[in-house]
């Protein structure tokens, strides 16, 4: 359970769609002894009271939820649905066990199809035949703010590359991660915050997501007392990079937690 009026965000994964180390690298980020540089894809758990939350289902999701002893979550949210950030879905189906019903899944129209359509199973209702073990899960449209256990979630538009995505804001914490572009009217929605966390993939530039100069720019621009960098690629090493960057900005990492007021 989490401090009262608070929220707390254990960051599941931290690194980009490859992974790190990466199949077939042995740079000195992907041999790094430092368990800061070993990064699995982009994942977040969200809690506050005794509600917890997955923010997207990546491919390690059972690993990660085993390493990190999540023994429970009540719902997911999506940001997009490409597949670092979907193709652990499946896993979800323990939880349905554990709470004993349904879970809720957040996403916009384009994402909650690509769910559908690669998971069409986990969205066909109540299992019948129990020797079949697969999720059991409820689409819910994301159309604005929305609530989950009486928490409002508002989605904060965002730009990856050419595609529309979504981060979130929930008290005066948000999760921003695959972003190129954060549209002006975004801005306004995440003024006053404790705990920003945005893309920075690396330093040089990439045509989806933040380098880590144009991420550093737009945190200035937001303004919170605290910023972590996810979606970190193999080009930053973890403690090399932290030395570089400004006060209050930090590399994120597998398994840290941080915490906002709601």
């Amino acid at each position: 359970m989490t401090a009262a009026n608070s929220v707390e965000l254990l960051f599941l994964g931290t690194g980009t769609s490859a992974g790190i180390p990466m199949i077939g690298c042995h740079c000195p980020v992907c041999s790094s002894t430092d368990p800061h540089d070993s990064r699995s894809r982009p994942s977040a758990l969200v809690s506050y009271g005794d509600t917890h939350v997955l923010i997207d289902t990546t491919p390690e999701l059972r690993l990660q939820c085993v390493a990190n002893r999540i023994d429970r979550v009540d719902a997911v949210v999506y940001t997009h649905p490409h597949a670092d950030h979907i193709m652990g879905l499946d896993d979800v189906r323990r939880f349905n066990v554990l709470r004993d019903g349904p879970l809720d899944v957040w996403a916009d129209a384009p994402t909650q199809k690509v769910l559908t359509d690669c998971f069409a199973y986990a969205f066909s209702g109540p299992n019948p035949d129990q020797s079949v073990f697969r999720p059991y899960l409820m689409a819910r449209p994301i159309e604005s703010p929305f609530t989950i256990a009486d928490v409002t979630w508002t989605p904060v538009p965002l730009f990856h590359g050419k595609l529309p995505i979504l981060g979130f804001r929930v008290g005066r914490l948000a999760y921003c991660t695959d972003v190129s572009l954060i549209p002006e009217s975004s801005f306004d929605l995440l003024r006053d915050l404790d705990v920003l966390v945005l893309d920075a993939l690396r330093w040089k530039k990439h045509t989806t997501h933040f380098s880590v100069d144009e991420a550093i720019e737009a945190a200035t621009k937001i303004g919170a007392r605290q910023t972590w960098f996810t979606h970190i690629s193999h080009e930053l090493g973890h403690e090399q990079t932290n030395d570089r960057l400004p006060a209050g900005m930090r590399l994120a990492f597998d398994g840290l937690r941080i915490s906002a007021p709601l």
